[in-house]
């Protein structure tokens, strides 16, 4: 779908990704319809692959509690939510013209080439005051080491009015300028959310989706999907990802986005069903995610060292992008993984769902 650039969201040093804006003959910018919005999104493929290599992200929060004590431990991971806090944006980019930013690393091991790229983002316009949604589809995005680039969404943008959210997502394809940058810190700003304190909390982040081709890993397939699905008042959504082909004892690891939850509120839940009949489901956790509560404002990965991130909060006050190792989930071959999300809270949404499994030869 054509987008239109529209007024460049900072006056200086900002390019425009050519994969989500063209120019005319003339030099002059054309014009295009903003991407159109949906009260929600069922999850599709997004893309899809059979590859040695893999799947990975970057991901960071865009806004957090102002300082104080309690807000600090709080980052550092204590207790806390984020309709408890007067909340104000992550900017670290020194930049007067953007007004939110934040860092995570893109890391991919050595000899891959990046084969699809995919940048979400979303958040709360409604909290101490009133986003426009007319911003909803845009935002910046500097590669390392390099400028801001003017990254506009390029399909159509979930978008729900509830229990006192205004809640959005947004997505666009940036495969060209991940290939071309490489790995390294990514920044990504201007993620339109609102500040100040409400019920309903202020919340929101961005996940840049790497999917990469390396002949030193094993054939895997990869998936990804997205949406834009309410996960409210005790009910659950169920995602299947088909034609994966995968063998007993397969291994591989899945991840999520999602909106506005809540660490310490329990009763969420992640679970993973292969599909064949009479199978079971399992629940999906890490160190960081306890059984139960899975929606608990985490940025986090299966084991090892983290990717980086500037700021690194261990509690994201409403932002989750968890990825998990499936482990012993596999227990039997098939070709379809159901995925099932569930929480009690009142106004959650899920936006991504990702997997790279081992493929059976």
């Amino acid at each position: 779908m054509r987008q239109t650039p529209g007024p460049l969201l900072r006056r200086a040093t900002v390019g425009v990704l050519s994969l989500a804006a063209f120019w005319a003959p003339d030099g002059a910018t054309a014009a295009a319809p903003v991407a159109p919005e949906a009260r929600s999104l069922a999850f599709a493929p997004r893309y899809r692959a059979h590859q040695h290599g893999g799947i990975t992200r970057a991901a960071n929060a865009s806004i957090t509690c102002r300082t104080a004590k309690r807000c600090k431990r709080a980052r550092a991971g204590g207790r806390g939510v984020n309709g408890g806090f007067d909340m104000f944006y992550i900017d670290v980019d020194h930049d007067p013209n953007t007004y939110n930013s934040s860092r995570a690393e893109v890391r991919l091991p050595h000899g891959s080439r990046v084969t699809y790229a995919r940048l979400y983002w979303g958040g709360n316009l409604r909290v101490g005051e009133q986003k426009p949604s007319k911003d909803n589809g845009r935002v910046l995005i500097a590669e390392p080491g390099g400028k801001y680039k003017e990254v506009l969404a390029d399909t159509v943008i979930g978008h729900r009015v509830a229990d006192g959210a205004d809640a959005f997502q947004a997505s666009a394809d940036v495969t060209r300028l991940v290939r071309n940058s490489g790995p390294g810190l990514y920044t990504v700003a201007q993620v339109n959310v609102a500040s100040g304190r409400s019920g309903a909390g202020a919340w929101g982040g961005w996940t840049l989706v790497v999917a990469y081709r390396n002949p030193g890993e094993p054939l895997r397939d990869i998936a990804l999907w997205d949406g834009f699905a309410s996960l409210r008042s005790g009910s659950g959504r169920e995602i299947r990802l088909g034609g994966l082909h995968f063998a007993a004892g397969a291994r591989g690891r899945a991840g999520v986005v999602a909106y506005n939850g809540d660490r310490g509120v329990t009763g969420d839940s992640l679970t993973l069903a292969t599909g064949r009949p009479g199978s079971t489901s399992t629940a999906l956790t890490n160190p960081a995610n306890p059984r139960g509560d899975f929606l608990n404002s985490t940025i986090s990965e299966p084991e090892g060292r983290p990717p980086a991130r500037v700021p690194a909060y261990a509690n994201t006050l409403g932002y989750d992008s968890d990825v998990f190792d499936l482990g012993r989930g596999l227990k039997h071959a098939g070709d379809q993984l159901t995925f099932r999300l569930r929480s009690r809270r009142n106004a959650a949404w899920a936006g991504v769902l990702l997997a790279a499994v081992d493929a059976r030869r």
